[in-house]
């Protein structure tokens, strides 16, 4: 696995992600996905969030935008002009790596596959963690699909309320209650568990 642990790099993009992911970690950033899109003028879109699991902010997107830009100008892994684009991953962002699958347990994702398995390539669940390089997906039905990672095309969270909750107190945001107007501080999560309150 490479350093930025996204699971389905190859070419470019993933010769682009192991040279600038280690810059990103320094300034205390993860890779959560990277995309180049279009042949005469490519777009290089980079995903990321704080190493924390917290989302960036425009100052963070700057910030990534121009240490990746130095890298990029530097290694000159494209010829000619090309753009980048920076942005964070967002509350209902994509499962790309392994401790992704791990972080979201509890929370509802949607899976795509290259290959179908029991006669479906999509899948929706909730997200039970990872066994063997496959996420484990909780059906309706309650039975557990097995997606195989290096089959995955791709995969993301649902936005729900539970989600949003969990982003909100992994923020440290205030919310209203329910019983009136009053504001309440919502603890932080530890981003390394799970996000979804029992």
């Amino acid at each position: 696995m490479s350093a930025h642990g996204i699971i389905r790099l190859s070419g470019l993009e993933a010769q682009i992600a192991d040279r600038i992911a280690p810059t990103l970690v320094d300034l205390g950033y993860e890779l959560v996905r990277l995309s180049v899109l279009g042949h005469e003028t490519p777009t290089v879109q980079v995903m990321a969030d704080k190493a924390d699991g917290s989302l960036i902010s425009v100052d963070d997107c700057e910030q990534i935008s121009h240490a990746v830009g130095a890298i990029l100008d530097v290694d000159d892994p494209i010829p000619g002009a090309w753009t980048l684009e920076v942005s964070s991953s967002g509350i209902d962002r994509p499962l790309t790596r392994l401790k992704d699958w791990e972080r979201f347990t509890g929370h509802l994702a949607k899976a795509e596959m290259d290959v179908a398995l029991n006669g479906r390539k999509r899948f929706a669940g909730i997200v039970m963690g990872v066994k063997d390089d496959s996420a484990v997906l909780r059906l309706d039905n309650g039975e557990e699909a097995l997606l195989p990672l290096s089959e995955m095309r791709k995969a993301r969270l649902v936005l729900t309320d539970e989600l949003i909750e969990a982003c909100a107190t992994l923020a440290g945001l205030e919310q209203s209650s329910k019983e009136g107007d009053q504001k309440r501080r919502v603890p932080k999560l530890n981003p390394k568990k799970t996000g979804k309150k029992n």
